[in-house]
């Protein structure tokens, strides 16, 4: 489906009549600045999406002036195994980590002590060194390179992003932390570069990464500059309290007046509303300075959750599942004069498509590797279709799932299989059914029969790549 026109609530009308963040092409002089910003378990939770209980006024403007996508997947429903695709540009199979990097004694709220987490998988784990990083791409064209707020690929030195091709790093390497004592049940988190710091202790962790990104960006603003801005909003927070969402008094008492905040639904919406507001300093900033013509910026969810809705449907599934509301997810592009303006695409996109079309717009180079992706920046512009016919994803012990075409079919086992039963298979025609709530396995046996060749086939070439590409001998 080509992009088509937006149709506008009557929010977003007003918003279009705004001064837009920027509005002139690219500059020719230099590459253009790039942010990646990524949400935290949110899927479609946002105002731009149809989430209406929601208050998102910057992301929506972003949305107004930039380009919806609606059939973009991550590379898992799971946070580790979603971001190593979006890093590498690769298949979690492929590269390595296709499974959380998480201790288990966490599920029972385990405080650990200094020693045993660092013995534990999540100090001793992550991303393979020779694996390479967008970091690593965009420094071959000169990019000054930022992680700021969840790396998630691993915390022992040789994991941290300043070996993976970044310049500075600010946030946590693990999956979560406590917003403002930033433990991860116990052990203190928060790293600045390759050390550990308790420098801002006490401080709300979202307003933290908003701070820090406006000062990479300040600081860099003479150079091309990759800031890849993770927050580790709305996921609840990792700690041995009851409630995990936490959020300052004030986001609730400014986007949620007359609600009851102490409800979790509430605190939930305003940590998203929180980290809304950060993304809109970015785009302040980037307007001060002047650098909005000439800096493109995406922002997606890392996996989705629990009743999603999108394009008139509730989607099935959630975080952890292999049906589109866990692997589904929301994506905005916005760059003024290159990316159209009020439009949405239905076309097939994933992650695997971000670091090529970072190298095709930086003129960055990657190392002897093999990239599952293409650039998806045409499409964006709706100058072509998306050349993406198929997709597979494979969470171990928990679904195997693949799309090809308009068809998705998803193969899982129930959550406790004591007697060892056979997965369930089902297969759904997204073009008339969105939510996943058909099953025409019965109906469309070829179609089944191809699905699971296909699954096998790919299976067989993550296999073959395992060690990975290039280092096949080590």
């Amino acid at each position: 489906m080509r992009p088509h026109a937006l149709r506008y609530t009557a929010a977003l009308a007003v918003l279009l009549s705004a001064v837009p963040f920027g509005g002139a092409a690219a500059s020719p002089d230099r590459p253009p600045n790039i942010i990646l910003i990524v949400s935290d378990d949110q899927g479609f939770d946002v105002a731009a999406f149809g989430a209406t209980e929601f208050v998102t006024p910057n992301l929506d403007r972003m949305a107004v002036e930039g380009i919806r996508g609606t059939s973009f997947y991550m590379t898992a429903s799971v946070c580790t195994p979603a971001r190593s695709g979006l890093i590498t540009g690769r298949y979690p199979q492929r590269n390595g980590v296709y499974e959380m990097i998480r201790n288990d004694m966490v599920n029972y709220r385990h405080r650990y002590s200094a020693l045993e987490y660092a013995m534990s998988p999540e100090m001793t784990l992550g991303l393979d060194p020779r694996e390479t990083t967008f970091g690593d791409v965009l420094k071959t064209a000169g990019y000054t390179n930022a992680v700021i707020g969840k790396w998630d690929m691993g915390q022992a030195k040789r994991f941290l992003p300043l070996q993976r091709g970044f310049d500075y790093f600010y946030g946590h390497g693990n999956n979560g932390i406590d917003y403002y004592t930033h433990e991860r049940y116990g052990v203190h988190s928060m790293f600045r570069n390759n050390e550990r710091t308790k420098a801002d202790q006490g401080m709300y962790a979202t307003d933290l990464f908003r701070r820090e990104a406006d000062r990479f960006i300040r600081d860099n603003r003479d150079n091309p500059f990759f800031l890849y801005l993770a927050f580790n909003a709305p996921h609840g927070a990792s700690n041995l309290e009851k409630d995990s969402f936490q959020v300052p008094k004030h986001y609730l008492e400014k986007y949620y007046p007359g609600k009851d905040h102490s409800g979790r639904r509430v605190k939930y919406a305003g940590m998203v509303s929180a980290m809304d507001e950060a993304i809109g300093e970015v785009f302040e900033t980037l307007r001060q300075l002047e650098l909005d013509r000439n800096t493109f910026v995406l922002f997606i969810a890392d996996n989705g959750r629990g009743g999603s809705r999108i394009n008139g449907a509730r989607l099935r599934g959630s975080k952890g599942s292999g049906f589109e509301g866990g692997l589904r997810v929301p994506l905005i592009a916005w760059w003024p004069g290159v990316i159209p303006v009020g439009q949405t695409t239905d076309e097939f996109l994933t992650a695997l498509e971000i670091l090529p079309t970072f190298m095709a717009i930086s003129g960055a180079f990657p190392r002897n590797v093999h990239l599952d992706g293409f650039n998806m920046l045409p499409v964006l512009q709706g100058k072509e279709q998306s050349s993406r016919q198929e997709m597979y994803w494979h969470w171990p012990d928990g679904y195997q799932a693949a799309r090809v075409g308009q068809y998705k079919w998803v193969s899982y086992w129930p959550r406790s299989n004591p007697d060892n039963l056979p997965p369930t298979e089902e297969l759904f025609d997204l073009s008339v059914d969105l939510g996943e709530q058909r099953n025409v396995a019965e109906e469309r046996p070829e179609i089944l029969a191809m699905m699971r060749a296909r699954f096998a086939r790919w299976t067989a070439e993550m296999e073959a790549a395992e060690p990975r590409g290039p280092f096949r001998n080590y």
